[in-house]
């Protein structure tokens, strides 16, 4: 029995470095993400393949089987895996439903092999396949991840329905994405860092090969594209709300140490020039926080943005200590407006935050409450709105006197319009995360940060 498992783990390495190598020469822009997994016969794959995003484990009598049905479908259950690692999805599922999550990768990388027109990767796509796709394609203009993991959630299919998907689609085995400790989860980040370069390095080659030609790898480039983009940076994006401000303190910039130090050289104690006792910064004091409390919306995803808020405030110069914040939720109408003059206030705020509402999404009332604030002048000093919202909704269609950035968790569906006034700020949640790691990096004394919600 040994030698018999013994001689299916060699046979499976051989298919799996053969794989490769045709893989390699109808697709060389993949060189690196291709080598770049260790192969390995796995105890606890049994059934087909699995990565963690450093070594493929996979079982020698699965792979011989698939080899002897198709050759065309062990190359693509190789690449099916290097690509859920190049596009980044085993760190992604942080924080989703872990089945649907599965399931969306799992399609949008089928979808991008059914589109390669090579002979090694050629197999006729099922017609559930291409149904599933069309009905896809009608929300977004890529098949990624992402998109399909958002028409999943609003469509939340039957349990068969769903079963059915898993079966379609199925490839590979998922349980190793998932970091058992915390030192597996910041080695996930270090790999994802490392798959985001590689992407970046396929793109820039996939660009120089593909063009001016139609091969078949444009599926490809649009799905790397994606995930080889910059992470968004919340914290400098909340910072083009600032306003130029007086604030207690020597500015370096405008003063002179020459004649300074000339003067207590010449006559001791006695500088020739004093310093200036004020400076100017960007600070912000006047802010409006929208909160879309449609059914859409979570209450502890509306909780772990306003903390993550909070905690990027609390950190950054850019904010005074005394503040005038309104936090207000709306869904079809105003539901509550809450004054905040200083981030301790908030801190409380966000610790008995309740969301209140659940009807349809408005966003005009806001604009209108907010325009009779400044009249009123409530709101002297406003220069910037951000609205916590999932994009659908009736949208103002004059532009407002202030800037406003509309904040989403993830990509609305393309039948969503936004208007061209309106700042549209896509910030995964891993993204919000990521931002308040690094205002803990450099400000760790300022505030709580385990008091924080782990996004």
């Amino acid at each position: 029995m040994e030698e018999t498992k013994k001689d299916l783990d060699e046979i499976g390495m051989e298919i799996l470095q053969l794989s490769r190598s045709e893989l390699y020469m109808a697709l060389p822009y993949l060189d690196t993400a291709l080598c770049s997994l260790s192969l390995a016969p796995g105890k606890e794959v049994t059934l087909s393949l699995a990565t963690d995003g450093e070594t493929l484990h996979y079982s020698g009598a699965y792979l011989a089987e698939r080899y002897l049905r198709s050759r065309q479908g062990t190359n693509r259950a190789y690449l099916h895996v290097v690509l859920h690692c190049m596009l980044r999805h085993i760190y992604k599922k942080h924080g989703k439903d872990a089945r649907l999550w599965d399931l969306s990768c799992d399609a949008a990388v089928e979808s991008i092999l059914d589109s390669l027109d090579y002979p090694c990767l050629r197999q006729a796509a099922a017609p559930a396949k291409e149904k599933f796709y069309g009905q896809c394609r009608r929300e977004m203009k890529v098949l990624t991840a992402e998109g399909i993991y958002r028409q999943l959630l609003r469509q939340r299919p039957e349990e068969y329905e769903l079963a059915r998907l898993e079966r379609l689609f199925f490839v590979d085995d998922h349980g190793l994405w998932d970091p058992e400790s915390r030192e597996d989860q910041e080695k996930r980040k270090q790999q994802d860092e490392q798959w985001k370069n590689r992407a970046q390095r396929t793109q820039t080659g996939m660009e120089t090969v593909l063009a001016g030609q139609s091969t078949g790898g444009e599926a490809v480039l649009e799905q790397v594209q994606v995930a080889a983009r910059d992470d968004v940076d919340y914290r400098a994006f909340l910072r083009r709300f600032a306003a130029p401000r007086e604030v207690m303190g020597v500015d370096g910039d405008a003063f002179d140490y020459i004649f300074y130090t000339y003067g207590l050289s010449l006559y001791g104690n006695m500088p020739l020039v004093e310093p200036p006792e004020t400076r100017e910064e960007k600070r912000i004091e006047d802010f409006v926080i929208a909160v879309d409390t449609s059914m859409s919306t979570s209450g502890e995803l509306v909780r772990a943005f306003l903390s993550c808020t909070y905690a990027i405030l609390r950190s950054t110069s850019t904010f005074t200590r005394k503040v005038n914040i309104r936090i207000l939720q709306c869904d079809d109408q105003i539901r509550s407006d809450t004054t905040i003059h200083d981030l301790r206030q908030l801190k409380e705020y966000m610790d008995h935050f309740q969301l209140t509402g659940g009807s349809a999404t408005d966003f005009r009332p806001v604009f209108e409450y907010v325009e009779q604030l400044r009249r009123r002048g409530e709101l002297t000093g406003l220069r910037g709105m951000v609205y916590f919202t999932d994009g659908m909704g009736i949208y103002p269609k004059k532009r407002p006197a202030w800037e406003t950035a509309f904040v989403l968790l993830e990509e609305p569906p393309m039948s969503v319009q936004m208007p061209p006034w309106a700042i549209r700020l896509v910030l995964p949640l891993p993204d919000l995360g990521r931002a308040v790691e690094a205002a803990a990096e450099e400000f760790p004394d300022e505030i709580d940060w385990d008091e924080l919600p782990q996004l």
